[in-house]
């Protein structure tokens, strides 16, 4: 077959605008592009002024590169689109032991306390998650009368992200952990991308724990807190006047709460058991509210009536040790048998912010027990991009969409692979943490010394 002669320049003109700025073209690669294209098994990449213009067939086509194209032998190594890290605390929490001082005890604060106005974009963190591959996270707070949440942290990690609420007051509050934030992990002093993108409620035994020690309870005061937030949509004008009878939760949370109930933003519903799962499914139908189910460990034995209801669920595909009596059935294939039944799965890493790096490890355990690996790679890039809302940017190698791309040695699930490029809205980022620094600086003492190192 003739191959087509295409013009690196003539060709980002077209796709990317009339303005030619320095492209990058990636050559010579697997790509596995997490969208309608599939696998191009000898595929090329390029990137223009932050956006995907074109992935192509490389074996189709002839390239003639135009003057300043930064041009990426893949040497037959990966391209995939970044992955999306969910249930993270990256750019929120740093140092395990001591908390972060992330912990709000306020009673009138809980569905509005908004982790975007906790981000740290110099968070030592971030690079260290960026060098696995993971080029967007979900920051998502935890709900301290809930024990652990989305991500299970447990009360003596001090890496939590928390709402405790209702301290000794008549609100609410605790049953809501607040709101959670989409971010980038390119190098900038912002790294916001989308704001309130879901609100974390917790349910089974950390819903109990909020509402006085009793499942059915947590399901009233949520229906009664519901109840609330649409009478104050009726009668804003009143309230402000006093004229409304009193209500559970503080004007911030009522507020806060709106998008909830008129089906705008989804609740992260933090559960485990089948049996709360179905509660929940329930308590979402009749409240006519969107739900993301996020634990799930005993989520394959309800996969029926998830898929049934196209509800996500966001899991650790790791998770099937039972710690509690909720996560008896917890089990390595959870993941492979939800995608069976066709429910949309999402992976998160294990461990919370410090061990976030281990996503592209826990996708390949899924695989090996029974995940389909084109699956998998779904589940980390254009699954959360279509949960949380930002699938129009990123989530998978498609023209026109930010250029979060990122090139491997190898198969991207393998741990001896690496990235050799990673991009995230067009830009290189660097190769390196400071770990990778301090590994580096110290480990020939033979000499020169570092400055100031003394034996």
């Amino acid at each position: 077959m003739r191959k087509l002669v295409v013009s690196l320049a003539a060709l980002a003109a077209a796709l990317a605008g009339p303005a030619l700025a320095q492209s990058v073209v990636i050559t010579n690669a697997r790509v596995l592009t997490a969208g309608p294209a599939g696998e191009i098994a000898h595929g090329l990449v390029m990137i223009d002024k932050g956006k995907i213009t074109a992935v192509l067939d490389q074996t189709t086509v002839r390239l003639a590169f135009a003057p300043g194209t930064q041009v990426i032998d893949a040497q037959g190594g990966v391209v995939t689109p970044g992955f999306i890290a969910p249930n993270a605390l990256l750019g929120a929490v740093e140092v395990r032991s001591l908390g972060d001082d992330l912990v709000v005890n306020n009673p009138d604060i809980g569905a509005a306390f908004d982790v975007q106005y906790a981000l740290n974009p110099a968070s030592t963190l971030i690079p260290v998650a960026r060098m696995a591959g993971i080029t967007r996270a979900i920051v998502t707070p935890i709900s301290a009368g809930g024990g652990g949440g989305g991500a299970d942290f447990h009360a003596d990690d001090g890496e939590e992200l928390m709402t405790a609420g209702g301290g000794g007051g008549t609100k609410s509050a605790a049953l809501f952990a607040g709101q959670a934030a989409v971010i980038h992990l390119g190098e900038a002093t912002e790294i916001l991308v989308k704001p309130k993108v879901g609100m974390v409620v917790p349910f089974g035994d950390g819903g109990a724990n909020v509402a006085g020690g009793a499942r059915g309870a947590e399901i009233v005061a949520l229906q009664t807190a519901f109840r609330d937030v649409r009478d104050y949509m009726r009668n804003k004008v009143a309230y402000d006047r006093a004229g409304v009878r009193d209500l559970a939760l503080s004007k911030a949370d009522l507020e806060a709460l709106i998008p909830v109930v008129e089906g705008r933003m989804p609740i992260i519903a933090v559960v485990h058991k089948a049996s709360d799962i179905r509660a929940v499914l329930k308590f979402a139908r009749e409240e006519k509210v969107k739900v993301i189910l996020s634990g799930a460990e005993e989520g394959w034995m309800a996969a029926r009536e998830i898929a049934a209801a196209g509800v996500p669920v966001i899991i650790d595909p790791l998770s099937d040790r039972p710690e509690t009596f909720q996560t008896l059935g917890s089990s390595l294939e959870n993941a492979g048998k939800l995608h069976a039944a066709g429910v949309t799965v999402v992976l998160q890493g294990s461990g919370g912010a410090h061990r976030i790096r281990e996503l592209r490890y826990n996708a390949g355990n899924a695989v090996a027990y029974g995940m389909p690996y084109q699956a998998a790679l779904a589940a980390m890039t254009i699954n959360p991009a279509k949960v949380f809302g930002v699938d129009a940017q990123v989530g998978s190698l498609e023209p026109g969409k930010d250029a979060d791309v990122v090139v491997w040695t190898a198969d991207p699930f393998e741990p001896l692979s690496q990235p050799t490029a990673i991009f995230i809205r067009g830009q290189a980022q660097p190769l390196t943490s400071r770990q990778i620094e301090l590994r580096d600086r110290y480990k020939d003492l033979s000499g020169p010394y570092p400055p100031a190192y003394s034996r």
